[in-house]
């Protein structure tokens, strides 16, 4: 059964939600902090504490600049512009991010111990607060990180995405975006918080649901621009997001919460059956109508067929040859294509050609056309939705009499198949000059004990 981490949306998402609502499920907070620390970047302090929306108790995580002033609460993921600071002054109800409105108190004296609601990290900072840095400043700041390969991956690749739709907004290459020392610190905290927590959550899929956004615009130091800001919109273009508009004015969706939502989903859809193991909750900080918090849920797919959502392409082509098609099928299995085959057909005139069927996700579609049109000679791709049902599957390996050799266990209610993998099989075959029913049967057997 798979671990799957589900992103409720439905009141928009940013990075301090995001951190919030994952430690609020279980991720490992000192894991967090002590990632942080090894970066070696100062300047802030982080704020865990509880907060109350429409009466629901959440998790309310922000970041403190020290270089603001002290005590100073600060807007998060100021990243619509990186190359140059948001002007605070604008009207509160336009913020850039959800406004920091506590259901209690929070003293921000750093001469006396907090409570374990209002646990500070304090790290003084020594930085000029016009300082800039380019993504390979951010690159280097995420090498020092002490975690793991996964992590640092995870981190840079939200980073290239809000770079790149950065890039786009403002007419500028990728290596020309500077981030802003302040808007910095705070996308560093949270973009490598919400790796290092996903991480030590030990998740197998993530699915995030629509994003909420509202309407109107905001204020920046350039003027004024519209929600969903340039910068959200290319994220949620470039990327396939879906993107639900509501009747909340101001901004829901932040770029970094945006590169959040792209980086980390792995599919589009919920299992058909699963078990809810724990929930959390990241406050926002505005107020809307409805509960300001992004929903975390730690499920537990069921052990029986799972229902997934596909879609099936297909194109009739009667003028590529054997070596092109081969190599066409390579390419849509290695770009993630769950399956492919041809089958023989006659088309117009009499002529016998084959159609190239295959089966991908939603998301995977752009790509898997991308190879179909650069790698035969089609003009044109069909396109349905199907809905199938699979087996849990997970890869193990045995040992024989021959050597190691892998194997697919799938589980289906209360029986189990095993079935060898044919490279093993074939791995076998050739050191041992065996054949290949007498070879899978001895694996097969291995694995069944």
């Amino acid at each position: 059964m798979g671990k799957i981490l589900y992103l409720e949306c439905n009141s928009g998402i940013s990075g301090d939600m995001t951190v919030g609502a994952l430690l609020d499920l279980g991720a490992d907070k000192q894991a967090f902090t002590k990632a942080l620390q090894s970066l070696g970047v100062d300047g802030y302090h982080l704020h865990f504490g509880r907060t109350r929306k429409c009466g629901l108790d959440a998790y309310d995580f922000d970041v403190h600049l020290e270089n603001e002033g002290h005590g100073q609460k600060r807007d998060h993921d100021n990243d619509h512009d990186l190359d140059y600071s948001q002007d605070q002054s604008h009207d509160q109800s336009h913020d850039h991010e959800h406004n920091h409105d506590y259901s209690h108190d929070h003293d921000h004296d750093h001469g006396h111990s907090h409570d374990h609601d209002h646990n500070h990290d304090h790290s003084h900072s020594h930085d000029h607060p016009q300082v800039h840095r380019n993504l390979q400043d951010i690159y280097a700041i995420i090498d020092r990180l002490d975690s793991n390969s996964r992590v640092k991956a995870m981190a840079k690749r939200m980073f290239d995405i809000v770079a790149e739709a950065e890039s786009k907004a403002h007419g500028i290459p990728v290596e020309e975006v500077h981030f802003h020392e302040v808007g910095a610190i705070d996308s560093i905290v949270d973009i490598i918080g919400v790796a290092v927590c996903v991480d030590s959550l030990g998740v197998d899929e993530i699915v995030v649901s629509p994003l909420s956004e509202g309407y109107g615009s905001i204020r920046c130091q350039h003027g004024v621009i519209p929600v969903p800001v340039p910068a959200t919109a290319n994220i949620v273009s470039a990327h396939g997001l879906k993107l639900r508009l509501t009747d909340n004015e101001g901004e829901m969706v932040t770029p970094t919460g945006a590169a959040i939502a792209a980086a980390l989903g792995t599919r589009t859809n919920l299992p058909s059956s699963f078990q809810i193991l724990k929930t959390g909750l990241g406050a926002g900080k505005k107020d809307f109508k409805q509960a300001n918090v992004l929903r975390a849920m730690l499920l537990l797919e069921e052990e029986e067929g799972a229902g997934e959502n596909m879609w099936v392409l297909e194109a009739n082509i009667d003028d590529c040859s054997g070596e092109s098609f081969g190599f066409a099928m390579e390419s849509l299995l290695e770009a993630g294509a769950a399956d492919v085959w041809y089958t023989p057909v006659f088309m117009k005139k009499n002529r016998p050609a084959y159609m190239l069927s295959l089966i991908c996700r939603e998301e995977e579609i752009s790509r898997m056309e991308d190879i179909l049109f650069i790698q035969t000679t089609t003009i044109g791709v069909r396109r349905y939705p199907l809905a199938r049902t699979i087996l849990n599957r997970k890869k193990r390996k045995v040992m024989t009499e021959f050597g190691e050799a892998e194997v697919k266990i799938c589980t289906y209610k209360d029986r189990t198949f095993c079935y060898p993998e044919f490279e093993s099989v074939r791995s076998i075959c050739r050191q041992n000059g065996l054949d290949y029913q007498t070879v899978y049967s001895i694996i097969r057997m291995e694995a069944e004990k």
